[in-house]
């Protein structure tokens, strides 16, 4: 009898503090959806202020993300609050909190710092096609804590910023201007001189590749097979790829004209 009575009474004090407690709830969860719609029109709002500025892309993606969990925490507050938690309770819960997520999250934090630095020195921003911890695509987005690459193949590539940060990285888009170098190996019997004037020729026909500097020919390497003769020219970004492709092709169709063996690998089988 007296363990019923106990379980009465607990059952009674649960529905007295539900009871008690239920304007705080319904005021809470109020707060709580007018807080994420107040949330998300700031965010749309900022957003519109971005766009109007001549702002760096970059910058813009970080700040939007940290405005939008910074608003989040607050709208937390209030709704932790207003539930019947005393701030000085909360400054302490959310101190220990703190400590704890912070040790587990270190990583976390690494790429925070990591999203602060790139924004700060700009190894690369919004748009340029780079080269990073074994990934290479173009630039769509730095958040907080990571940054968004489209490979060549239209796959998304998602990198922490921490990693990006502490390693090397290479910039495609850092300069105007770009350089190829293309190795064209021909047989030993062929014309050294002809071959480099076939080159040049196409280099100087091609609008894309840049007169000064001037393309140069040299002979890179004496192989087993092959003499390896090494052509560099300079295009603007944006020129180089189909000018790369370009000497590529007509390379191979004047070296053919003119008779100028291309060798490659050969078996010779005899019969014993």
């Amino acid at each position: 009898m007296i363990e019923i009575d106990q379980v009465e009474k607990y059952v009674s004090d649960m529905a007295q503090w539900a009871l008690d407690s239920l304007p705080s709830i319904i005021a809470a969860i109020l707060i709580l959806f007018i807080g994420l719609w107040v949330v998300k029109m700031i965010n749309k709002l900022v957003h519109k202020f971005f766009e109007r500025q001549d702002f760096d892309l970059a910058l813009e993606s970080f700040l939007q993300s940290f405005i939008s969990l910074a608003l989040k925490f607050l709208l937390f507050v209030l709704v932790i609050t207003q539930l019947g938690v005393k701030s000085s309770s909360l400054v302490a819960i959310v101190g220990a909190a703190g400590l704890a997520v912070g040790l587990a999250l270190q990583g976390s934090l690494a790429n925070f710092a990591g999203g602060v630095l790139i924004l700060i020195f700009k190894p690369f921003k919004v748009g340029d096609w780079i080269s990073a911890q074994g990934v290479d695509g173009t630039v769509t987005d730095i958040s907080i804590f990571n940054t968004k690459l489209i490979t060549f193949g239209n796959q998304v590539a998602i990198i922490p910023n921490g990693q990006l940060s502490n390693n090397n990285i290479i910039n495609y888009n850092a300069q105007d201007t770009r350089r190829d170098k293309i190795t064209l190996g021909i047989g030993y019997g062929s014309n050294i001189k002809e071959a480099r004037d076939i080159l040049l020729e196409i280099c100087k026909e091609n609008e894309e590749i840049l007169k000064d500097p001037a393309p140069v020919v040299y002979v890179d390497a004496l192989a087993d097979s092959s003499v390896n003769l090494s052509l560099r020219f300079w295009a603007n970004n944006p020129d180089f790829w189909e000018a790369h492709f370009y000497v590529m092709e007509e390379a191979k169709n004047r070296f053919d004209a003119a008779g100028i063996e291309i060798p490659f690998p050969q078996r010779v089988i005899h019969n014993a």
